[in-house]
């Protein structure tokens, strides 16, 4: 690997003076890691690093706690409620958070208001979640087209399913390097996922391509971000989770696998068992695909208008969708005609 020498010598030095030579002097090393699972195991015997405190981003309560002291130095509005901002900020981190409150009072300096507002945090999350607003980009009606569609068949699936995160935003306005973006936030901290919910995912993911198939009859690159996170959830529920009914309980990854190439060491299965993790990928983005064509083709009158009311309006919270998918529950087709008319 190159260092590998220069990684020994560090490695043995640490050993010297946490072990120590001599009585008269004493030495504490404190550090950290997030690779702690390529640590050498003479690092983790008892007397050296035997004092492990693992950190995790914040909850909901540590988000709240976080976000009082940072705003304690900026000037909020009565309204504004920090625990909802901390609610509606699940997987920050703490750096994020304080980047949140700085982002948020340049957002309400640039618009010359004397304190903080909601909408003014809710364009700085969106800033840091999503990328900023490339107001200056020039794109063709078509490409707009494509994108509201795709975007559109993002929401309506995720809208439809039960067990997936509400949808907060969809915009059309390209942030960072997206064209477009829906964005789900989760109502609470998860720390585990089902199968049901990952299969759900996939099926969101490829809600996009499937719409672009569906009205335009044609893929664009403009999936390709999806198709990637899609088969990485896929292949780690194969793989990692053991939710696949063939491959059954068991896990196909070693921990160092990975890590700078890996250790150089065999994989734990065979041939043979490789083409069976590649068959149950497929299968299992395939199934999704399959999934996700019939709930937007039953839906196809919903993915027109939210797809119309976003080349119009450019962004859609999650009330607007509310509107349009509720007429899907109406069983009169006139009714249904009145609804999305209203």
């Amino acid at each position: 690997m190159g260092g590998q020498d220069e990684r020994e010598q560090t490695l043995n030095a640490l050993l010297v003076e946490m072990d120590g030579f001599r009585s008269d002097e004493t030495v504490i090393i404190v550090a950290a890691t997030n690779r702690p699972d390529v640590l050498d195991p003479a690092l983790m015997r008892p007397g050296r690093f035997d004092r492990q405190v693992t950190i995790l981003p914040p909850d909901v309560k540590g988000r709240h706690q976080i976000l009082q002291v940072h705003a304690r130095q900026v000037a909020m509005a009565p309204e504004v409620e920090i625990f909802d901002v901390a609610q509606s900020t699940p997987g920050f981190t703490g750096a994020e958070l304080a980047n949140l409150v700085n982002e948020s009072a340049l957002m309400a300096a640039r618009k010359g208001k004397s304190a903080i507002q909601l909408d003014d945090i809710e364009d700085a999350r969106d800033k840091i979640l999503m990328g900023a607003e490339r107001k200056g980009l020039v794109i063709s009606e078509q490409e707009r087209k494509v994108t509201a569609y795709h975007e559109a068949g993002h929401a309506i699936i995720a809208k439809l399913l039960t067990n997936a995160d509400p949808i907060h935003k969809i915009t059309i306005i390209p942030r960072g390097r997206a064209m477009g973006v829906t964005q789900q936030v989760p109502l609470d901290d998860r720390h585990s996922y089902s199968r049901e919910y990952l299969m759900n995912r996939i099926k969101i993911l490829l809600g996009g391509r499937t719409a672009e198939e569906l009205v335009f009859r044609e893929f664009s690159t403009g999936a390709s971000q999806d198709l990637q996170v899609a088969t990485d959830i896929a292949t780690r529920m194969v793989c990692e989770f053991g939710m696949s009914e063939v491959l059954g309980p068991r896990a196909y990854v070693t921990a160092a696998e990975g890590f700078l190439g890996g250790n150089g060491q065999q994989r734990p299965y065979s041939e043979e068992i490789a083409r069976t993790i590649d068959q149950e990928i497929s299968k299992l983005v395939a199934d999704c695909y399959q999934e996700a064509v019939i709930i937007l083709d039953g839906k196809i009158n919903y993915l027109h208008k939210l797809a119309e009311v976003l080349l119009i309006q450019e962004t859609v919270d999650a009330e607007e969708v509310e509107i349009i998918v509720s007429c899907a529950k109406v069983d009169s087709p006139g009714a249904t005609s009145a609804c999305l008319t209203a």
